[in-house]
């Protein structure tokens, strides 16, 4: 009996501990796939030499495909020109994270007084964005949360929320909100 309630105490005691790592895990993979679709939808539009756009579907699925779709087929490959759709991520059914899409002034880091960026960006075959999804010196945000439990470790919570973003220029990069040392890389 002392051996159970030992053990079912310390259970109880790793729990919260548990579910923030389980939540933290959840939000770096949903991170991790928004920047994955991005460098994805880059690198296409370089080698396809085309216009080929992203776009955030169902709160953390995405799409990425070309603006104008071409439908002939290279003799040597076979492979289509450039389709409506290259590669497609499904929300994932079992994560509670959720993306919420911004657009920040790059020189300031406050929010752009126009919008034009809401869930879709298209790149250029020079690898940047076309400036009507998102207009040059302005910074496209995901931030990936899971607003169901705790807050953010910015907002004083236990969750490292995280936040993908892509430049006008078109760098994709993934930062950490709560981190606030100059030096450290993972600053946004």
């Amino acid at each position: 009996m002392v051996g159970i309630t030992l053990a079912a105490l310390l259970m109880t005691l790793a729990m919260p501990s548990f579910i923030t790592g389980m939540q933290n895990r959840q939000i770096r993979t949903v991170a991790d796939a928004v920047q994955n679709g991005l460098m994805v939808a880059r690198t296409e539009a370089l080698r396809r030499n085309r216009n080929v756009k992203f776009q955030l579907q169902n709160g953390t699925g995405w799409t990425v495909g070309c603006e104008t779709v071409d439908a002939s087929t290279d003799p040597v490959t076979g492979e289509v020109a450039c389709p409506a759709t290259i590669q497609t991520r499904d929300p994932g059914s079992t994560t509670k994270a959720q993306v919420a899409t911004s657009q920040l002034v790059a020189a300031t880091g406050s929010a752009a007084s126009t919008t034009v960026f809401t869930d879709t960006l298209t790149f250029t075959p020079l690898g940047r964005t076309t400036t009507s999804t998102l207009p040059t010196g302005n910074l496209a945000v995901f931030d990936v949360t899971n607003p169901s439990t705790d807050a953010c470790a910015a907002a004083g919570g236990e969750m490292r929320c995280l936040r993908v973003v892509v430049t006008s220029m078109g760098q994709v990069r993934m930062c950490d909100p709560a981190v606030t040392a100059s030096t450290d890389p993972r600053k946004c």
